[in-house]
């Protein structure tokens, strides 16, 4: 579950079948916080917003039973006419609002419909809303960007570890001296890319949890993803390790300086 800040209000949002929903019970709060069934109920029996989730459901929900929903728009607008959400969700089967219980309890309402229960409540609100939702999708996708080249240098790392293990690994080595090989292969690209052995890298940083590759930025993965598949082609060549950092350095330079330009991560967002 995500929050977000809207007007001094803590707004709550879940995902179900990859569908945003955001909890209109927190957007009632800010209207009253004491009276937010109350308000909902208020907004379930406006004739509008019967026929607004009519048709949202009809777009979007394959069982929804249109019959149900005739005869609650019959009555919408009636003053003995009183609807809940469970109400709602339990005779016409809509899929746009769930009612939830526990620690997390309270009504959501699915994106669209939970912008447009913002609006009646203040427009405002709505607004800002919007905006600190777009806000969490950007991070979100910026989040899923970095995790992917994350993931692309693991890969590649596996390319390499292969390589080592075919053409550095002795058979009669011990698992402790096979270890080393890998660490200090491992240490290659750090030097390469960093500067540093991870292992200096952590007594620098007493503090930080990870690796030194935890806290590499999109520039940095990127770069190392290459390394990786480079260095693995050298071991295969059978080029000595000094060599391989050199060469590994001076590309780790050139590449650095074309990602790290304006125009070259431009390029790269856009791509991610």
């Amino acid at each position: 579950m995500a929050k977000l800040k809207v007007k001094g209000t803590v707004v709550t949002i879940d995902t179900k079948n990859k569908e945003d929903y955001i909890c209109i019970t927190d957007i009632a709060r800010f209207k009253d916080p004491n009276r937010t069934d109350y308000i909902i109920h208020n907004w379930l029996r406006n004739r509008n917003t019967i026929e607004f989730l009519g048709i949202w459901e009809r777009l979007n929900n394959p069982d929804f039973k249109p019959i149900e929903f005739d005869g609650f728009k019959n009555q919408a607008g009636l003053n003995s006419f009183v609807l809940t959400p469970k109400q709602w969700i339990d005779k016409t089967n809509a899929m746009g609002l769930i009612s939830k219980s526990g620690r997390y309890g309270g009504t959501y309402a699915h994106k669209d419909i939970a912008f447009e229960f913002a609006s009646w409540i203040s427009v405002e609100f709505k607004l800002y809303l919007i905006k600190e939702f777009q806000r969490l999708k950007d991070e979100e996708k910026n989040q899923l960007g970095w995790d992917i080249r994350r993931n692309l240098t693991k890969i590649n790392y596996r390319i390499h570890t292969d390589a080592i293990r075919e053409n550095l690994v002795p058979p009669e080595l011990s698992k402790s001296q096979i270890n080393h090989i890998y660490a200090t292969e491992a240490d290659i690209l750090n030097m390469a890319l960093f500067g540093t052995t991870a292992t200096l890298w952590r007594d620098a940083n007493p503090d930080r949890k990870g690796n030194i590759r935890d806290y590499a930025d999109i520039s940095q993965l990127v770069c190392l993803s290459n390394l990786e598949n480079l260095n693995a082609l050298f071991i295969n060549e059978g080029l000595s390790q000094d060599i391989r950092l050199e060469r590994l350095n001076q590309i780790a330079i050139q590449q650095m300086r074309i990602l790290t330009a304006d125009s070259g991560m431009k390029r790269l967002e856009e791509k991610g």
